[in-house]
């Protein structure tokens, strides 16, 4: 019950964060994939975790550094490494060949640590 109750939050808080980033796609654009093909953004448009999460948008994605420790894959954001929970890892082919990272922060709740979420991964090797 409570993995199920721990799932629908998770997929309520990234429907928020994809319809308010929707909402500021241009805001949110910072230009890292302002050069890639329309099929690549297509394919970024589409990717949804494992678990069904939507990873939201090109846009959104940031490209990051990536480390594997004891068979978890760990991201950098903003400076700091964060583990990738396996419910986020997408195995698929990756046609920008960097590892790319969809996150939230976990500002909002005051006992949250760490401060950001991962919701989408996808390695640069894409397996």
């Amino acid at each position: 019950m409570a993995i199920a109750t721990s799932k629908a939050r998770l997929l309520i808080a990234s429907l928020v964060f994809c319809a308010v980033s929707a909402t500021a796609a241009i805001a949110m654009d910072r230009g890292q994939f302002a050069n890639v093909p329309l099929e690549v953004r297509e394919w970024f448009e589409h990717l949804r975790s494992p678990n069904g999460v939507p990873c939201c948008s090109y846009a959104d994605g940031h490209r990051t550094g990536d480390d594997m420790r004891q068979g978890q894959y760990w991201v950098l954001i903003e400076g700091e490494w964060y583990p990738v929970p396996s419910e986020a890892v997408i195995k698929t082919a990756n046609p920008v060949g960097e590892a790319i990272v969809w996150y939230v922060s976990t500002y909002a709740d005051v006992r949250a640590d760490p401060k950001y979420r991962v919701l989408c991964f996808v390695p640069s090797d894409g397996v």
